[in-house]
């Protein structure tokens, strides 16, 4: 049984792709002057070539919006508060990990207090916070909290770097702790725990279904820093609640994407994948483990609730975090060590992303140049244009309270999220073009220290 306002995001959502089709002539009722032109006479051959390839790629992301849509309309999108499904008493040992470098100390110590208090104020019994960190970060002593600082001297087998590094050690036999039935919840040192995500934690673990699992991260909660990035951080937002929960719930698998925070996996299944990827697999560690463990057979599924985490401070540190995933994501897409069928349809996303510079100029092209290309294409982008549309629209919805903003304020955080999509777009293209001439082996860390004077 479907909630009110599920229901009602449904009708808004199918409204806003027939609004999309109708404009674009995917519906056309009405004649559109497009449809007279002979391009080959008009622009000639090569332009003609240029125009038809550029608006086919616009057809590329055609699964990804599939799988979007589909996950938007047909699973709950606005649950009620979800109840513990068994006895925490039954629950194996659970470890939450935190790997930082150990540049903001302060905030993972405040991070590590907050979270510890909740674990104890929700009556965990049977868990402890660890982190893992390449600097001392002077964590209060606590019988339930272990820092775990990574020697200088540590190297990998396959000179695995960065992050995959220290998550690496965690897993080498002098310093793991944990037995092969136990869990382990990956989080980013700003990262958030909230009542309903342990209790998803918990019911996914006691249901037993699957070893890995990954659940929502919002961006617009308690203090924002940076209204144009929160909001613009809607998008994944929508992304985690349409595809990226479709291919858990359906599938069972991480087929186009796959985060590094909220992130379960049982402990013994983490020590058979590993993290051990050499560079390659040192950029998106988490995408590459994905991969791996797809490689491997194992199964992937949702976990309720959500996680929160901060939008990044700067536009600046936007694009670079957007940059480092695209080359993250390369790297493991062109990688001839994973099996082909693990990373066929991370490549199709991938390759979405890397022609968005050539799609995106359709908008003006289209203007400039118009061309016929036939009923089935214009429904086709049309649909691919007002699934991405919506998921501003959506993920905005979904990360802001109307009850806490009132409508006025609500309202102008959704119109606020579209207003940073041309933003985005100028952002997304822009780290495409560097990230695919730039060096790839580098990881960039946004900057993660709150000052009150960057408040927007």
């Amino acid at each position: 049984m479907y909630t009110r306002r599920h229901l009602f995001h449904v009708i808004f959502f199918l409204t806003v792709i027939l609004l999309f089709e109708i404009s674009t002539g995917g519906i056309r009722l009405w004649h559109f002057p497009f449809e007279d032109i002979e391009p080959i006479q008009q622009y000639g051959w090569p332009l003609t070539v240029v125009l038809y390839l550029f608006r086919l790629l616009s057809v590329l992301p055609l699964p990804l919006c599939v799988c979007h849509a589909l996950g938007l309309i047909f699973f709950e999108t606005f649950p009620f508060r979800s109840a513990l499904r068994g006895s925490q008493l039954l629950a194996p040992f659970v470890t939450v990990r935190i790997v930082t470098r150990g540049d903001y100390p302060g905030l993972v110590r405040n991070n590590v207090e907050r979270n510890l208090k909740l674990c104890l104020d929700e009556g965990l019994d049977k868990f402890m916070i660890e982190v893992v960190t390449d600097k001392p970060v002077a964590l209060r002593q606590h019988s339930r909290v272990r820092e775990v600082v990574v020697p200088r001297s540590y190297k990998t087998k396959s000179g695995a770097m960065f992050k995959a590094r220290a998550l690496q050690y965690c897993l080498e036999d002098d310093v793991n702790i944990l037995n092969d039935d136990e869990w382990i919840v990956h989080l980013d040192e700003e990262t958030l725990l909230t009542p309903g995500a342990i209790r998803g934690i918990l019911n996914f673990i006691m249901d037993g279904k699957d070893p890995i699992g990954q659940g929502l991260i919002t961006y617009a909660n308690e203090q924002v820093i940076n209204w144009v990035t929160t909001l613009a951080d809607s998008f994944r937002v929508g992304a985690d609640m349409g595809m990226v929960r479709f291919q858990f719930r359906v599938f069972r698998r991480a087929l186009f994407l796959f985060k590094g925070s909220f992130v379960i996996c049982q402990a013994g299944v983490e020590r058979r994948v590993g993290f051990d990827n050499g560079v390659e697999g040192s950029i998106a560690e988490d995408t590459y483990f994905a991969m791996q463990a797809l490689t491997q057979g194992y199964t992937f599924g949702w976990v309720e609730g959500e996680m929160w985490e901060k939008s990044p401070f700067s536009l600046w540190d936007f694009l670079q975090q957007r940059k480092r995933w695209m080359q993250g994501i390369y790297l493991v897409v062109h990688d001839n060590r994973l099996a082909f069928r693990s990373r066929a349809c991370l490549a199709l996303a991938l390759y979405s992303w890397l022609t968005l510079p050539l799609t995106t100029s359709n908008v003006i092209l289209s203007v400039l140049f118009p061309i016929p290309v036939g009923q089935c294409i214009d429904f086709i982008c049309g649909f691919v244009g007002a699934v991405n549309f919506y998921l501003y629209i959506f993920g905005a919805m979904k990360s802001f309270s109307l009850r806490r903003l009132g409508t006025i304020r609500f309202v102008l955080c959704v119109l606020g999220a579209i207003a940073t999509i041309p933003i985005v777009v100028v952002c997304e293209n822009v780290a495409v073009v560097w990230g695919l001439f730039g060096d790839k082996r580098r990881f960039y860390v946004v900057n993660k220290a709150m000052r009150p004077e960057h408040v927007v």
